[in-house]
């Protein structure tokens, strides 16, 4: 017999927080096995190539298509994403997918269960992610051709801003993620990460 906890992955989050809340937060998002599909870095300054700008353009629509988020700091670098966003209110909500649902005068339906038992909650910075993702694979698996090809690591680092100096830090650390770039052990070739 299987063994259930054997896949079951640990959480990285923190336990009891909810992350659908109003709040800041930080997030770095790592492309598979770090592969530099995103453009380069020369001189200090991020050169985006198409991939990294269909990011780009996906991440600025996060706020577009999510009027409870704003966007803050963020930059596309070739292996991965940092960003700061702020959740501001709570996603609007649809017709209620669960009330009866009348059927002629006298009689009512029951409602048929729509939400999914599994994933981020509605609203939450786990699925605000998980759609940016997703989007952004798809128009990026799309030009390259390769259909279902994993585009992102595994979830996301996340870290929740508490007050502004933190906010602060964090703008100058995406802000000057390019001109550190050289000296960031991750971004070496594999064979040189480990001398």
């Amino acid at each position: 017999m299987n063994d259930l906890n054997e896949y079951h992955r640990r959480s990285i989050r923190l336990r009891g927080y909810d992350y659908a809340q109003e709040g800041a937060y930080f997030v770095t998002i790592c492309t598979h096995l770090r592969e530099e599909i995103f453009g380069e870095v020369v001189n200090g300054a991020v050169r985006l190539n198409e991939f990294g700008e269909i990011v780009h353009e996906e991440w600025l629509r996060t706020a577009i298509v999510r009027p409870y988020v704003e966007l803050d700091a963020f930059v596309v670098m070739p292996n991965h994403f940092h960003a700061i966003l702020l959740i501001v209110g709570k996603p609007a909500i649809k017709n209620n997918e669960n009330a009866p649902v009348n059927v002629g005068a006298t009689r009512r339906v029951a409602p048929t269960e729509t939400t999914r038992p599994n994933g981020p909650k509605s609203g939450s910075l786990g699925a605000i992610l998980g759609q940016f993702k997703s989007m952004a694979t798809k128009h990026i698996n799309r030009l390259r051709d390769t259909p279902g090809a994993t585009l992102w690591q595994r979830n996301y680092y996340e870290h929740i801003l508490r007050h502004e100096p933190e906010l602060n830090a964090y703008r100058n650390y995406i802000q000057a993620n390019p001109t550190q770039w050289e000296f960031d052990r991750d971004n070496l070739p594999l064979d040189e990460r480990f001398v």
